[in-house]
């Protein structure tokens, strides 16, 4: 083998290494789809719950859920009027906490955003609207940018939740102004890249979702009365549905699957499955269900059923993706929200309530249960899992128990 073909393979191996290493986290695990995919777990529980491995109790206020990247866990507090970002060891130790700035001190204090890594960068956006792009080793600011100042943005009434997209060079945010609707900013230096109007609607609590099509990549997300989806090269919007509740709060990530989205939210709105056509440039309505109405605590889909919680319902329900029925209900736990792996669906209630479930349409039969009893406030985090542990987030407490 000659020098050249030796260099070029080194050439190549670097530059898969590196595009491994900028794979960015995503809000509800891989692909934002709350299916983790680790093997191996549990299938039911001791009696008093899962073994906890440990716990670390000097978070701030917040309603961030836990990412992994670069061997440390990152989750988001406030203390006061600032938000921090916390890097965590795997044994629960405190490897650095640093600011980035301001956070929300109104109705329900604290910091609403999931840090988004990639590589050695990490973004956050608070409360008040404001992104920030700090060194994921350090916690050092590499830029903030105030959405709202410089791009004329509005906020909310509990103040702006979401979790920042990543996608190659491109950070995506839901301004909500009537010119600057929904940007996508340069990750390393946070310039405009492009801007759409979008239908000027104001934010709606939700972090969008990244659907990789053969011939085009959509964003998808919900405004205050719409589900919208953009081109997510050039922030041209191709097709808006109709979807309205009581208060704008459209809080869950939409669930795209065999072609289709499913966009819902609580109040008894319910959801709509819409059919995309092959590029992605319209939709059509499938089937709509008042029943899955989950406020807040997202849903997964196994194997073309639907799981999650309602609001108005508080049932937790299993809805067939083909045809919009449902497969059961159950009020065994509070409702709450949702995340999968290996076959079992993770439940967490907003009464601390934790249950593990076989994923099946046949019924909600619970095979463990534990109260989450560290921590303080709403029981709103999402549970994550990693490095087969299940994490909970409540309140200034994270807490790792083992799950295999």
């Amino acid at each position: 083998m000659n020098k050249r073909v030796i260099s070029l393979l080194f050439a190549g191996l670097a530059i898969f290494v590196t595009a491994k290493a900028q794979e960015p986290t995503t809000w509800r695990g891989p692909g934002s789809t709350g299916n983790y995919s680790e093997t191996g777990l549990l299938k039911s529980w001791p009696a008093n719950g899962p073994e906890m491995v440990w716990h670390f109790d000097e978070l701030g206020d917040g309603f961030s859920s836990p990412v992994f990247a670069n061997g440390k866990i990152y989750v988001s507090g406030a203390v006061d009027n600032k938000g921090y970002i916390y890097a965590i060891n795997p044994d629960g130790k405190l490897d650095w906490k640093e600011s980035y700035g301001e956070e929300w001190v109104e109705n329900f204090p604290g910091s609403r955003a999931t840090p988004s890594v990639a590589g050695d960068l990490l973004y956050i956006y608070s409360g008040i609207g404001v992104v920030t792009c700090m060194n994921a080793s350090s916690g050092a600011i590499s830029w903030k940018k105030d959405v709202m100042k410089e791009l004329n943005g509005e906020n909310i009434t509990w103040g702006v939740t979401e979790t920042l997209v990543l996608d190659g060079n491109k950070v995506y945010v839901t301004v909500g102004g009537k010119t600057n609707n929904i940007v996508a900013l340069n990750r390393l230096n946070g310039e405009l890249i492009w801007s759409s109007k979008g239908l000027g609607e104001k934010p709606a609590y939700c972090t969008p979702l990244i659907v990789k099509l053969p011939t085009r990549k959509l964003l998808v997300t919900m405004t205050a009365k719409h589900i919208i989806g953009l081109d997510a090269e050039t922030g041209v919007m191709l097709w808006s549905y109709d979807h309205v509740n009581q208060w704008d709060v459209q809080a869950n990530t939409p669930l795209f699957y065999q072609n289709s989205l499913f966009c819902f939210s609580g109040y008894g709105q319910g959801g709509e499955k819409l059919d995309l056509n092959g590029d992605g440039s319209q939709v059509t309505i499938a089937w709509s269900s008042k029943k899955m109405d989950s406020r807040m605590g997202g849903a997964v889909v196994l194997d073309g059923y639907i799981y999650g919680s309602g609001d108005n319902t508080r049932d937790w329900q299993c809805i067939d993706w083909k045809s919009g029925e449902q497969k059961y209900a159950s009020q065994a736990i509070g409702k709450g929200n949702i995340i999968s792996a290996d076959g079992m669906l993770y439940c967490y209630s907003e009464k601390g309530e934790l249950a593990l479930v076989p994923a099946s349409p046949l019924g909600f039969n619970i095979t463990g249960k534990a109260k989450v009893e560290l921590g303080s406030g709403q029981h709103w985090a999402h549970l994550a899992i990693n490095n087969s542990r299940l994490f909970v987030r409540h309140g200034k407490s994270i807490i790792a128990y083992k799950i295999k």
